[in-house]
């Protein structure tokens, strides 16, 4: 059949077929007199080439299916090739939000504190004011107590290879609306803590929540940072920083509803645990973090504590840790 019968029998135009016929994905006959002659398997395969293109895969990529359909399969993804033409493109999709989804929190994060800017912070952050100028903890809010029962985790080796490395050159923007670059926060010691999720306070949590050993208790752990901060702070501890996989809105969220201190940082892609191999753990299709904090000097870490449970009290085994193991040449009564 003549090109346009073609194009109209595949559902495209005929500069569509031209192209394809371009890419080497259709090798059309010619009639006696020059022109194209397509066959009912061109008109298939452009078909295919369409209906896949509607999914988001470019005509190259379509190559697995196109040849499933020339081996006389009567669908494009009968073959284990096409099923891995599919798992690729899915996987570069998940790539592509992830990067989105970072970028989408940095600007929402730099919107917020450009819309705050000119106005007075709803808490000073300790880190820049004198001791005595720390926040009263009892005059704070404070998260709901943990349910009894909760089951405990268990160390799972997960992360017995952290002490010693280095923290990559990742950057992130706070809930202070300031970028911070974990390999740069301080050159001396500071305390990052991991958290799975707080989410949003007026949505359930997830299903099995309670059920799952480590995962409750994210606003417990970070009021009592927020609560031990002046304890940290005389000790040694330059900076304190958490990070999830949350979104960014939700982060600032708790930091405004609970006072917090100290910067929040956004991780939906989980970077930094695929760059240091950091135990995580699936619930409601969701990957997170498993609870964990990491002590450094500069960008390498010093000793990490996982499990962390109860998550509560956790500050107070933290700053408990810096009383016992005293650094110095830093520590302000040396």
């Amino acid at each position: 059949m003549r090109a346009g019968e073609a194009a109209a029998a595949a559902g495209v135009t005929i500069k569509a077929l031209r192209y394809y016929e371009e890419c080497g994905l259709l090798s059309p006959g010619r009639a006696a007199n020059g022109y194209r002659d397509y066959s009912a398997e061109d008109v298939r395969l452009a078909e295919e080439i369409r209906g896949l293109g509607a999914l988001g895969l470019t005509p190259s990529e379509t190559r697995p299916f196109l040849a499933c359909l020339r081996a006389g399969h009567e669908t494009g993804d009968h073959c284990a090739e096409s099923l891995a033409a599919y798992q690729q493109k899915i996987e570069a999709l998940d790539l592509l939000i992830d990067r989105l989804a970072v970028g989408r929190d940095r600007l929402i994060r730099r919107r917020d504190a450009a819309a705050r800017r000119g106005f007075p912070p709803v808490a000073q952050s300790p880190m820049k004011e004198p001791d005595e100028m720390l926040p009263r903890t009892d005059s704070l809010p404070q998260a709901d107590p943990l349910p009894s029962g909760l089951p405990a985790p268990v160390d799972d080796g997960g992360a017995a290879h952290l002490p010693g490395r280095t923290l990559p050159p990742l950057s992130f923007t706070g809930t202070d609306g300031g970028d911070i670059r974990l390999d740069a926060v301080s050159e001396g010691r500071w305390v990052l803590f991991c958290y799975p999720l707080t989410g949003d306070p007026a949505a359930d949590i997830p299903e099995g929540w309670n059920e799952i050993p480590g995962a409750r208790g994210c606003s417990q752990e970070a009021c009592g940072f927020r609560d031990n901060l002046a304890a940290l702070r005389a000790e040694g501890v330059d900076r304190v920083l958490a990070l999830s996989s949350d979104r960014a809105d939700y982060q600032q969220a708790l930091v405004d509803r609970l006072h917090l201190p100290y910067p929040m940082l956004s991780d939906p892609g989980l970077t930094l645990a695929d760059a240091l191999r950091l135990p995580t753990f699936e619930a409601d299709g969701q990957r997170l973090y498993r609870r964990l904090t990491l002590v450094l000097r500069g960008a390498t870490i010093e000793h990490v504590f996982y499990p962390v449970f109860p998550p509560d009290t956790h500050a107070d085994e933290v700053a408990q840790w810096f009383r016992d193991h005293r650094d110095h040449r830093d520590h302000r009564d040396a």
